[in-house]
Protein backbone atom coordinates (compact mmCIF):
# COMPACT_ATOMS: atom_id res chain seq x y z
CA UNK A 1 0.00 0.00 0.00
CA UNK A 2 2.83 2.28 0.53
CA UNK A 3 4.11 2.19 -2.95
CA UNK A 4 0.92 3.11 -4.30
CA UNK A 5 0.29 5.81 -2.07
CA UNK A 6 3.63 6.84 -3.46
CA UNK A 7 2.58 5.95 -7.05
CA UNK A 8 -0.34 8.67 -6.56
CA UNK A 9 1.88 10.92 -4.92
CA UNK A 10 4.11 10.89 -8.55
CA UNK A 11 1.19 11.05 -10.51
CA UNK A 12 0.00 14.09 -9.05
CA UNK A 13 3.11 15.85 -9.01
CA UNK A 14 3.86 14.71 -12.84
CA UNK A 15 0.49 16.21 -13.63
CA UNK A 16 1.31 19.43 -12.19
CA UNK A 17 4.64 19.69 -13.89
CA UNK A 18 3.25 18.73 -17.21
CA UNK A 19 -0.50 20.54 -16.99
CA UNK A 20 1.98 24.01 -16.30
CA UNK A 21 4.44 23.07 -18.87
CA UNK A 22 1.28 22.86 -21.03
CA UNK A 23 -0.08 25.88 -20.24
CA UNK A 24 3.29 28.10 -19.90
CA UNK A 25 1.98 31.23 -21.93
CA UNK A 26 -0.58 30.81 -18.57
CA UNK A 27 0.76 29.72 -15.44
CA UNK A 28 4.58 31.65 -15.88
CA UNK A 29 4.83 35.29 -14.56
CA UNK A 30 6.65 36.50 -18.03
CA UNK A 31 7.94 35.09 -20.92
CA UNK A 32 11.09 33.05 -21.41
CA UNK A 33 12.94 35.45 -22.81
CA UNK A 34 11.93 38.78 -21.00
CA UNK A 35 15.30 40.58 -20.13
CA UNK A 36 15.85 42.83 -17.11
CA UNK A 37 19.35 43.41 -17.31
CA UNK A 38 19.73 45.97 -14.18
CA UNK A 39 17.95 43.44 -12.02
CA UNK A 40 20.23 40.66 -12.92
CA UNK A 41 20.48 37.67 -10.36
CA UNK A 42 17.73 39.35 -8.33
CA UNK A 43 17.06 37.11 -5.07
CA UNK A 44 13.55 35.60 -4.52
CA UNK A 45 11.37 38.68 -4.08
CA UNK A 46 9.63 38.18 -0.02
CA UNK A 47 5.31 38.65 -0.68
CA UNK A 48 3.51 40.65 2.38
CA UNK A 49 -0.37 40.27 2.63
CA UNK A 50 -2.54 43.29 4.11
CA UNK A 51 -4.28 40.94 3.65
CA UNK A 52 -3.97 41.08 0.18
CA UNK A 53 -0.37 39.81 -1.48
CA UNK A 54 2.03 42.85 -2.97
CA UNK A 55 5.35 43.33 -3.15
CA UNK A 56 7.95 45.91 -2.86
CA UNK A 57 10.17 47.52 -5.71
CA UNK A 58 13.89 46.81 -5.32
CA UNK A 59 16.67 49.50 -5.91
CA UNK A 60 20.34 48.55 -6.46
CA UNK A 61 23.02 48.84 -4.13
CA UNK A 62 26.53 48.35 -4.20
CA UNK A 63 28.70 47.51 -0.84
CA UNK A 64 32.31 46.79 -1.18
CA UNK A 65 31.68 45.69 -4.48
CA UNK A 66 28.88 43.12 -3.56
CA UNK A 67 25.42 43.88 -5.63
CA UNK A 68 22.50 44.01 -3.45
CA UNK A 69 18.69 44.72 -3.52
CA UNK A 70 17.37 46.93 -0.82
CA UNK A 71 13.22 46.85 -0.98
CA UNK A 72 11.55 50.45 -1.56
CA UNK A 73 8.53 50.19 1.04
CA UNK A 74 7.36 53.33 0.10
CA UNK A 75 4.91 51.90 -2.66
CA UNK A 76 3.31 48.50 -2.49
CA UNK A 77 2.59 46.68 -5.57
CA UNK A 78 -0.23 44.51 -5.25
CA UNK A 79 -0.34 40.95 -7.26
CA UNK A 80 -3.21 40.97 -10.15
CA UNK A 81 -4.57 37.41 -11.10
CA UNK A 82 -5.62 36.77 -14.33
CA UNK A 83 -4.14 39.53 -16.02
CA UNK A 84 -2.74 40.44 -19.32
CA UNK A 85 -3.26 36.43 -20.29
CA UNK A 86 -1.47 35.45 -17.20
CA UNK A 87 -2.43 33.72 -13.78
CA UNK A 88 -0.49 36.96 -11.90
CA UNK A 89 1.63 39.56 -12.20
CA UNK A 90 2.28 42.69 -10.67
CA UNK A 91 2.81 46.71 -12.54
CA UNK A 92 6.12 47.81 -13.62
CA UNK A 93 8.30 48.86 -12.09
CA UNK A 94 8.27 46.29 -9.39
CA UNK A 95 9.07 42.19 -10.43
CA UNK A 96 7.73 39.29 -9.10
CA UNK A 97 10.56 37.16 -9.07
CA UNK A 98 9.17 34.34 -6.84
CA UNK A 99 12.90 31.96 -7.34
CA UNK A 100 15.02 35.27 -8.30
CA UNK A 101 16.38 35.94 -11.45
CA UNK A 102 19.23 34.96 -13.42
CA UNK A 103 22.51 36.17 -14.99
CA UNK A 104 20.48 38.11 -17.83
CA UNK A 105 17.51 39.45 -15.26
CA UNK A 106 15.21 36.79 -16.57
CA UNK A 107 12.62 35.56 -14.06
CA UNK A 108 13.53 31.52 -13.05
CA UNK A 109 10.30 30.49 -12.24
CA UNK A 110 8.73 31.49 -15.49
CA UNK A 111 12.41 29.69 -17.40
CA UNK A 112 11.79 26.57 -15.37
CA UNK A 113 7.75 26.37 -16.61
CA UNK A 114 8.67 27.23 -20.17
CA UNK A 115 12.11 24.98 -20.13
CA UNK A 116 9.31 22.25 -18.40
CA UNK A 117 8.33 21.62 -22.12
CA UNK A 118 11.39 20.61 -23.15
CA UNK A 119 12.82 18.74 -20.73
CA UNK A 120 9.32 16.74 -19.90
CA UNK A 121 8.49 16.16 -23.63
CA UNK A 122 11.97 14.89 -24.36
CA UNK A 123 11.45 11.57 -22.16
CA UNK A 124 7.54 10.99 -23.53
CA UNK A 125 8.78 11.83 -27.14
CA UNK A 126 11.88 9.60 -26.11
CA UNK A 127 10.79 6.61 -24.57
CA UNK A 128 7.58 6.33 -27.44
CA UNK A 129 10.47 5.81 -30.48
CA UNK A 130 12.12 3.43 -28.03
CA UNK A 131 9.01 1.34 -26.96
CA UNK A 132 8.07 1.08 -30.90
CA UNK A 133 11.84 0.36 -31.99
CA UNK A 134 12.30 -1.66 -28.42
CA UNK A 135 8.80 -3.99 -28.73
CA UNK A 136 9.42 -4.16 -32.65
CA UNK A 137 12.72 -5.07 -32.54
CA UNK A 138 12.32 -7.80 -30.02
CA UNK A 139 8.92 -9.24 -31.14
CA UNK A 140 10.39 -10.49 -34.75
CA UNK A 141 13.73 -11.07 -32.97
CA UNK A 142 12.29 -13.44 -30.62
CA UNK A 143 9.15 -15.02 -32.94
CA UNK A 144 11.11 -15.70 -36.20
CA UNK A 145 14.31 -16.90 -34.49
CA UNK A 146 18.13 -17.99 -36.37
CA UNK A 147 19.52 -15.52 -38.95
CA UNK A 148 16.92 -12.94 -37.96
CA UNK A 149 17.33 -13.29 -34.49
CA UNK A 150 20.92 -13.60 -34.33
CA UNK A 151 21.32 -10.25 -36.82
CA UNK A 152 18.80 -8.81 -33.81
CA UNK A 153 20.53 -9.18 -30.99
CA UNK A 154 24.33 -8.80 -32.22
CA UNK A 155 23.00 -5.40 -33.13
CA UNK A 156 21.86 -5.11 -29.50
CA UNK A 157 24.42 -6.16 -28.43
CA UNK A 158 26.84 -3.90 -30.02
CA UNK A 159 24.92 -0.85 -29.10
CA UNK A 160 25.05 -2.09 -25.94
CA UNK A 161 28.87 -2.65 -25.23
CA UNK A 162 29.21 1.40 -25.44
CA UNK A 163 29.03 3.42 -22.65
CA UNK A 164 25.33 5.43 -23.15
CA UNK A 165 26.82 8.47 -22.23
CA UNK A 166 29.87 8.57 -24.40
CA UNK A 167 27.66 7.04 -27.07
CA UNK A 168 25.13 10.35 -26.97
CA UNK A 169 28.22 12.63 -26.85
CA UNK A 170 29.54 10.87 -30.29
CA UNK A 171 26.09 11.08 -31.81
CA UNK A 172 25.81 14.27 -31.02
CA UNK A 173 29.28 15.31 -31.89
CA UNK A 174 28.25 14.08 -36.09
CA UNK A 175 25.84 17.39 -36.09
CA UNK A 176 26.84 20.64 -36.65
CA UNK A 177 27.37 22.61 -33.26
CA UNK A 178 25.60 25.73 -35.29
CA UNK A 179 21.49 24.29 -35.53
CA UNK A 180 18.44 25.82 -34.15
CA UNK A 181 16.92 24.66 -31.33
CA UNK A 182 14.12 23.09 -33.29
CA UNK A 183 16.64 20.82 -34.81
CA UNK A 184 18.41 20.34 -31.84
CA UNK A 185 15.08 19.17 -29.99
CA UNK A 186 14.65 16.57 -32.71
CA UNK A 187 18.30 15.41 -32.93
CA UNK A 188 18.46 14.71 -28.74
CA UNK A 189 15.11 13.03 -28.66
CA UNK A 190 16.03 10.79 -31.82
CA UNK A 191 19.41 10.24 -30.05
CA UNK A 192 17.85 9.30 -26.91
CA UNK A 193 15.55 7.11 -28.88
CA UNK A 194 18.60 5.52 -30.60
CA UNK A 195 20.39 4.83 -27.06
CA UNK A 196 17.39 3.67 -24.94
CA UNK A 197 15.77 0.91 -27.28
CA UNK A 198 18.16 -2.22 -27.03
CA UNK A 199 17.88 -3.24 -23.35
CA UNK A 200 14.05 -3.00 -24.15
CA UNK A 201 14.38 -5.29 -27.16
CA UNK A 202 16.43 -7.76 -25.34
CA UNK A 203 14.27 -8.24 -22.89
CA UNK A 204 10.99 -8.47 -24.91
CA UNK A 205 12.30 -11.09 -27.51
CA UNK A 206 13.09 -13.45 -24.26
CA UNK A 207 9.51 -12.57 -23.28
CA UNK A 208 8.29 -13.71 -26.77
CA UNK A 209 10.51 -16.48 -27.00
CA UNK A 210 8.26 -17.77 -23.97
CA UNK A 211 4.97 -17.02 -25.48
CA UNK A 212 5.10 -18.43 -28.66
CA UNK A 213 5.10 -22.10 -27.20
CA UNK A 214 1.86 -20.80 -25.43
CA UNK A 215 -1.03 -22.95 -26.27
CA UNK A 216 -3.43 -20.26 -27.46
CA UNK A 217 -0.57 -19.31 -30.14
CA UNK A 218 -0.33 -22.58 -31.34
CA UNK A 219 -4.03 -22.88 -31.65
CA UNK A 220 -3.70 -19.42 -34.16
CA UNK A 221 -0.95 -21.05 -35.74
CA UNK A 222 -3.50 -23.94 -36.35
CA UNK A 223 -6.48 -22.42 -37.78
CA UNK A 224 -4.36 -20.53 -40.23
CA UNK A 225 -3.10 -16.83 -38.55
CA UNK A 226 -1.29 -15.33 -40.46
CA UNK A 227 2.31 -14.23 -39.05
CA UNK A 228 2.07 -10.64 -38.26
CA UNK A 229 -1.45 -11.13 -36.87
CA UNK A 230 -0.21 -13.94 -34.46
CA UNK A 231 2.81 -11.28 -33.69
CA UNK A 232 1.29 -8.19 -32.91
CA UNK A 233 -2.43 -9.19 -31.96
CA UNK A 234 -1.53 -12.50 -29.55
CA UNK A 235 2.07 -11.98 -28.37
CA UNK A 236 3.14 -8.61 -28.27
CA UNK A 237 0.08 -7.33 -26.21
CA UNK A 238 1.36 -9.53 -23.18
CA UNK A 239 4.64 -7.40 -23.09
CA UNK A 240 3.02 -4.75 -22.69
CA UNK A 241 1.91 -4.57 -18.74
CA UNK A 242 6.02 -4.74 -18.76
CA UNK A 243 6.78 -2.78 -21.42
CA UNK A 244 4.82 0.02 -19.72
CA UNK A 245 6.41 -0.09 -16.20
CA UNK A 246 9.79 -0.01 -18.34
CA UNK A 247 8.94 3.26 -19.73
CA UNK A 248 7.70 4.73 -17.02
CA UNK A 249 11.08 3.83 -15.07
CA UNK A 250 12.80 4.77 -18.28
CA UNK A 251 11.81 8.37 -18.70
CA UNK A 252 13.57 10.09 -15.90
CA UNK A 253 16.95 8.81 -17.59
CA UNK A 254 16.05 10.87 -20.71
CA UNK A 255 15.28 13.97 -19.03
CA UNK A 256 18.64 13.40 -17.12
CA UNK A 257 20.38 12.62 -20.43
CA UNK A 258 18.93 16.01 -21.96
CA UNK A 259 19.95 18.09 -19.12
CA UNK A 260 23.52 16.82 -19.57
CA UNK A 261 23.62 17.33 -22.67
CA UNK A 262 22.26 21.29 -22.46
CA UNK A 263 24.65 21.69 -19.43
CA UNK A 264 27.52 20.88 -21.30
CA UNK A 265 26.37 23.41 -23.95
CA UNK A 266 25.37 20.71 -26.69
CA UNK A 267 21.89 20.54 -26.10
CA UNK A 268 19.33 23.31 -26.32
CA UNK A 269 21.10 27.06 -26.45
CA UNK A 270 20.40 29.81 -25.34
CA UNK A 271 17.77 32.72 -25.27
CA UNK A 272 15.72 29.06 -25.54
CA UNK A 273 15.20 27.15 -22.16
CA UNK A 274 15.50 23.72 -20.57
CA UNK A 275 16.26 22.48 -17.06
CA UNK A 276 19.90 21.25 -18.42
CA UNK A 277 20.65 24.65 -19.98
CA UNK A 278 19.68 26.81 -16.74
CA UNK A 279 22.11 25.04 -14.30
CA UNK A 280 25.19 26.27 -16.71
CA UNK A 281 25.72 28.78 -14.49
CA UNK A 282 25.69 27.00 -11.45
CA UNK A 283 28.78 25.22 -12.64
CA UNK A 284 30.84 28.12 -11.39
CA UNK A 285 31.22 27.24 -7.71
CA UNK A 286 31.37 31.31 -7.20
CA UNK A 287 28.06 32.06 -8.97
CA UNK A 288 26.42 29.33 -6.85
CA UNK A 289 27.33 30.24 -3.50
CA UNK A 290 26.63 34.16 -4.35
CA UNK A 291 23.36 33.42 -5.78
CA UNK A 292 22.19 29.65 -4.61
CA UNK A 293 18.95 30.56 -6.30
CA UNK A 294 20.37 29.42 -9.59
CA UNK A 295 19.90 25.96 -8.42
CA UNK A 296 16.03 25.75 -8.79
CA UNK A 297 15.83 24.00 -11.96
CA UNK A 298 17.94 21.07 -10.52
CA UNK A 299 15.28 21.00 -7.55
CA UNK A 300 12.78 20.54 -10.45
CA UNK A 301 14.67 17.67 -12.19
CA UNK A 302 15.17 15.93 -8.95
CA UNK A 303 11.34 15.83 -8.12
CA UNK A 304 10.69 14.90 -11.54
CA UNK A 305 12.71 11.88 -11.77
CA UNK A 306 11.92 10.99 -7.92
CA UNK A 307 8.33 11.34 -9.14
CA UNK A 308 8.60 8.99 -12.32
CA UNK A 309 10.47 5.89 -10.02
CA UNK A 310 7.54 6.18 -7.39
CA UNK A 311 4.82 5.84 -10.56
CA UNK A 312 7.10 3.58 -11.70
CA UNK A 313 7.23 1.35 -8.63
CA UNK A 314 3.81 1.47 -7.98
CA UNK A 315 2.94 0.68 -11.38
CA UNK A 316 5.37 -2.43 -11.26
CA UNK A 317 3.44 -3.25 -8.22
CA UNK A 318 0.24 -3.24 -9.36
CA UNK A 319 1.17 -5.10 -12.34
CA UNK A 320 2.60 -7.93 -10.05
CA UNK A 321 -0.07 -10.11 -9.21
CA UNK A 322 2.19 -11.57 -5.92
CA UNK A 323 2.44 -8.09 -4.63
CA UNK A 324 -1.10 -6.97 -5.33
CA UNK A 325 -1.95 -10.00 -3.09
CA UNK A 326 0.67 -9.17 -0.14
CA UNK A 327 0.00 -5.07 -0.62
Amino acid sequence: MKNHKLALFGAIILFALYLTAIFADFFAPYSFDTEKRQKAYHPPVKIHFDPMPYVYDYKVEFHEGIKTFTPVIDKKYYIKFFSKGRLFGVDEPANIFILGSDWNGRDILSRIIYGGRISLSVGLIGIFISLFLGLAAGGISGYFGGITDNVFMRLVELLMCFPSFYLMLALRAVFPISMSSTSVYIMITVILAFIGWPSLARVIRGMVLSLKAREYVLAAKSLGGNTSRILFRHILPQTFSYAIVSATLSIPGYILSESALSLLGLGITEPHTSWGNMLNRAMSISDMQLHPWILWPGIFICVTVAAFNFLGDGLRDMLDPKKCHEA
